[in-house]
């Protein structure tokens, strides 16, 4: 998916389309997540620090990142990626590999050609664009390596083929960073020996690469290098953990406002357990010290849960433990130890809360910010503070979203996916009237995922596509 969080930023809100769009942490410490296209015109790109984006593109807009819309976009793609083939193997929330010979829609000799492939791929980005409004680049090709640099070469919004016998010629003009696993380190190793490119990796011979990088490094560049990935497309990538983490715009030093947020960030990262219908045993905190130095502390309990009070009373002791009065610059909560079912072991839970009425002598945790609350590393926590981009909705001017805030006073624009580009109002920040709101999803503001889905390819159709030359 092309600029993905920006991309479903501005299909969602009208105003924004064809505008410079920077989705992030808005905070003094905060990165970039994602820049649309109009932005990276100006030099902004991921994981830049927002100082920087701002400097270099004012006018932008600056928005928080949802999340939770972003996933319910991703499942929408992926569905339809699996229509297609039941090997499908996601990367992250906006990319994924797909097997399409599991698919079972090649021609006649049971292989793809590059055409059968290439009316597959232009398929599947109507479809894409159909039922989301949002463009999706496609690399294809006979491996995951040639398919990845395929996407890349296709972005934005187009679709590239890597047809078989042409791999080695279009690896060699390309630099040596663009095969997997030949990061800064190994770059600068290769670089000393006087090889710059994928071609020259392939020239120096796997000997050579074996000295400079040692047996599997330098075998498997060697390979890499001559256009060969046997790499499997796995469809189940069985996650190990889940977690929520926050780093905060000013140190955290009382040990009130420690609990405060270790609490809040268990309940997030039991909501994201729950939601992937797992439960875990391991509950671990991590805590980044001011100085960058950071720590983790895990306990492991008798049994399985997606207790929200349980993972937060175990998250809290381990925090508890720790000496934080130097000042916290990050936050975090995890479960390990995943599980597809939850073992109710009332002793265990028991126990665990009467280690916390044993340390009732400690200050109390004040409740932790609503969606919508205060920003991390405000003082007070009353105050209603709107971030940027969040949906909000007014009693009687109805979906909006936030444009900026301060000063005790928000400005809202009111508009949502599909109707036109919103006039903006401003309220005072603790107007009875508003209140926070769910996102709606860039499919014509429906609440739901579009009933009518576009019709993949069939293997007959894809079959009478091209049935020519042979391809792996």
């Amino acid at each position: 998916m092309d600029a993905f969080y920006a991309a479903v930023e501005q299909a969602a809100k009208p105003s924004l389309r064809g505008k410079p769009v920077i989705v992030g942490g808005l905070g003094p410490r905060g990165v970039v997540a994602t820049a649309s296209y109009e932005a990276r015109v100006f030099g902004v790109h991921s994981a830049m620090p927002m100082a920087q984006a701002r400097r270099l593109c004012p006018n932008a807009a600056y928005l928080t990142p949802r999340f939770g819309l972003y996933r319910r976009v991703s499942e929408v793609v992926m569905g339809l990626l699996r229509e297609l083939s039941p090997l499908v193997e996601p990367l992250s929330l906006d990319e994924a590999f797909v097997d399409l010979q599991a698919g079972g829609a090649a021609g006649e000799t049971g292989r793809w050609s590059a055409d059968a492939a290439r009316a597959v791929g232009e398929r599947l980005r109507r479809d894409i664009r159909a039922v989301t409004g949002l463009c999706g680049s496609v690399g294809l090709a006979g491996s995951k390596m040639l398919a990845k640099i395929a996407s890349e070469q296709a972005k934005p919004d187009g679709l590239v083929v890597i047809s078989p016998g042409t791999e080695r010629a279009l690896l060699a003009p390309m630099p040596v960073r663009t095969l997997p696993g030949v990061g800064p380190a190994t770059a600068q190793t290769l670089r000393r020996s006087g090889i710059a490119t994928v071609g020259e990796i392939a020239e120096a011979g796997e000997a050579e690469l074996v000295r400079l990088l040692g047996r599997a490094h330098g075998g498997a560049l060697y390979t890499m290098a001559r256009g060969i990935d046997e790499r499997p497309v796995v469809a189940e990538r069985d996650a190990k953990s889940v977690s929520a983490e926050d780093t905060f715009d000013t140190d955290l030093t009382d040990r009130a406002r420690i609990q405060a947020e270790i609490a809040r960030l268990a309940d997030r990262c039991v909501a994201r357990l729950r939601a992937a219908g797992r439960s875990g045993r391991t509950v671990v905190v991590k805590i980044r010290s001011y100085d960058f130095s950071t720590l983790t502390r895990s306990e492991t309990l008798r049994g399985p849960t997606d207790d929200p009070a349980v993972v937060r009373e175990a998250a809290a002791r381990l925090v508890g433990g720790v000496d934080t009065t130097a000042g916290v610059r990050l936050l975090g909560v995890g479960v390990s130890g995943l599980a597809d079912f939850t073992q109710e072991d009332l002793f265990a839970q028991a126990g665990t809360r009467a280690a916390g009425l044993l340390g009732a002598d400690r200050p109390p945790s004040p409740a932790p910010p609503a969606v919508g609350g205060p920003a991390a590393g405000r003082e007070t926590w009353e105050v209603r503070h709107w971030l940027p981009g969040l949906d909000i909705r007014h009693a009687r001017y109805g979906p909006g979203w936030v444009q900026g805030s301060g000063l005790g006073r928000v400005t809202v624009r009111f508009e949502q996916p599909g109707s036109p580009p919103g006039r903006v109002r401003t309220f005072a920040v603790d107007d009875p009237e508003l209140e926070p709101s769910e996102p709606l999803p860039p499919w014509g503001g429906q609440a739901s995922e579009p009933a009518i889905r576009p019709n993949v390819m069939s293997s007959s159709e894809a079959g009478a596509a091209a049935p020519g030359t042979p391809s792996p």
